[in-house]
């Protein structure tokens, strides 16, 4: 009997998955140039997704906002005052401090949870979808697919951070004069130094993702509900954050993932103070280890039925 033949006619035909093309060596192994391919499609699928699109406006309209509003109190004459997030006093004098604001005034929230809901939906909004036994089809397997998911995700800080960053660069450009800058140590460094220093911090910012795109991608291996992922992941960024701020709790506050993100102040330093931006970067790196092996843990021995 011929394979024809023994194909059942009334069969569904399997979805098609996602960078599935070449997807295998002669040998049988995964081929690189697929797992490239699925990536690229990962973050294709991401980034045309209506829902990220909307969290990214949002951080482009954060540091509008702000500049905005300082241009204004500062035309009636009132100057800026001494609340607000770091380096708004500075503002006026120098619009590249806008850069440093902005990220100041978003890394507490805006872009946690614009973080936490991309990382929240990595898998557990295609479980919902009904998609994610499709990908799982390939010959890559789980532990593959999930660091594709992961690599997403912490693309997604990168590109979340330079957006508010280069918002922050051209509203500041536009309203506020540029040139020499003061660092906290009072010491004046030249504008290049001084977009150089920008450019560090907005990659230190993003590198303070980490964790939160771990804890994200955990949650998101628990339920097959992209939106209680998502809620979940936000929730518990809000708790972590009430407890950083609780005096009674400083015992354990150095080991939160959020007590240490905005250390990239230190970065406008003459000489840079190091010592809490390790600290952050390592503990990130800590939650990213802890929180992806549990992540790898639960999804490679989790039962996919959808």
């Amino acid at each position: 009997m011929s394979r024809a033949e023994t194909t059942d006619p009334a069969a569904p035909e399997a979805a098609p998955v996602r960078g599935a093309a070449s997807s295998s060596t002669p040998t049988g192994r995964p081929s690189p140039l697929w797992s490239l391919g699925l990536f690229r499609s990962e973050l294709a699928l991401t980034f045309r997704r209506w829902r990220t699109r909307a969290l990214l406006g949002v951080l482009v309209a954060v540091p509008v906002l702000v500049g905005v509003a300082v241009k204004i109190e500062t035309s009636d004459g009132s100057g800026t005052g001494g609340g607000g997030p770091a380096f708004l006093a500075q503002i006026t004098n120098n619009g590249l401090f806008l850069v440093f604001t902005a990220l100041a005034a978003t890394l507490p929230f805006f872009l946690p949870m614009a973080v936490g809901v991309v990382a929240g939906d990595a898998l557990a909004g295609e479980a919902n979808a009904g998609t994610l036994r499709y990908l799982l089809v390939a010959p890559a397997g789980r532990t593959r697919l999930l660091l594709t998911k992961y690599a997403t995700v912490l693309a997604f800080c990168l590109a979340a951070t330079l957006a508010v960053a280069l918002s922050a660069l051209a509203v500041g450009a536009l309203l506020f004069p540029l040139g020499e800058l003061t660092t906290i140590s009072g010491t004046r460094i030249s504008f290049g130094d001084g977009l150089v220093r920008a450019l560090l911090i907005a990659l230190v910012v993003a590198a303070s993702l980490i964790g939160v795109a771990a804890l994200g991608l955990f949650v998101s291996t628990l339920t097959n509900s992209g939106i209680a992922a998502m809620a979940t992941t936000v929730g518990l960024l809000i708790t972590v954050q009430i407890l950083d701020q609780i005096p009674q709790l400083h015992a354990i506050q150095p080991y939160l993932l959020s007590h240490y993100w905005l250390s990239f102040a230190d970065l406008m330093r003459d000489p840079v103070y190091w010592d809490d931006l390790l600290h952050n970067l390592g503990l990130q790196a800590l939650y990213g280890a802890v929180f992806g092996s549990a992540a790898w843990a639960r999804f490679t021995a989790k039962d996919i039925t959808a």
